[in-house]
């Protein structure tokens, strides 16, 4: 990975206006939206040319043990892309040899607790919220994966881009045959 070897832990900003607030709790449901319907490629126009997509493998540790497993990028992760990559994982769907898409999965993500800060740059903003996505394939294979987001998102035009993504599941053990989903 071309990124820094950590990821900016979020501070305690500002809380933006009631508009912004709305515009971007409406862009984080849309962007639910697009994923439930597998619309990748409206998706992907909404991501930024330096998104870095960040889900960390997180180890059940004792409380006394202050191992940076969030935000230190050289340790495991799920997830460690940038746009590149993740054009490459949908790329993947397209070529008809992805098996644990055939038959297609069906997802919903429910998006909730939405919060929007200020960030130190003009433009960009810190969107804390929680997820819930339920999928389910074939006749009896279900998941549930639950946890929390950190997006920073950026003022593109006329939307808004996603710029980072920090994902934190609340599983220990991720018990899902495969992670085909984008959160």
């Amino acid at each position: 990975m071309t990124q820094n070897a950590t990821l900016e832990r979020p501070q305690t900003g500002q809380g933006a206006s009631l508009e912004l607030t709305h515009a971007l709790t409406q862009t984080v449901y849309r962007e639910a939206r697009m994923l439930d319907d597998e619309n990748y490629a409206d998706w992907v126009d909404m991501l930024a040319d330096d998104l870095l997509y960040h889900m960390p493998g997180i180890e059940t540790r004792y409380r006394r043990d202050k191992t940076d497993q969030i935000t230190d990028l050289t340790r495991m992760a799920y997830y460690n892309d940038n746009l590149t990559e993740i054009k490459k994982r949908l790329s993947r769907l397209e070529t008809g040899t992805a098996w644990s898409e055939d038959p297609a999965t069906r997802y919903t993500h429910i998006i909730t607790n939405v919060e929007v800060e200020l960030t130190e740059k003009s433009g960009e903003y810190r969107v804390y919220s929680n997820f819930y996505a339920y999928r389910n394939r074939n006749e009896r294979e279900e998941d549930s994966l639950i946890g929390n987001r950190v997006d920073i998102w950026r003022e593109a035009e006329s939307a808004f881009q996603l710029v980072t993504r920090r994902i934190i599941l609340k599983h220990n053990v991720l018990l899902s045959k495969n992670l085909n989903i984008f959160l």
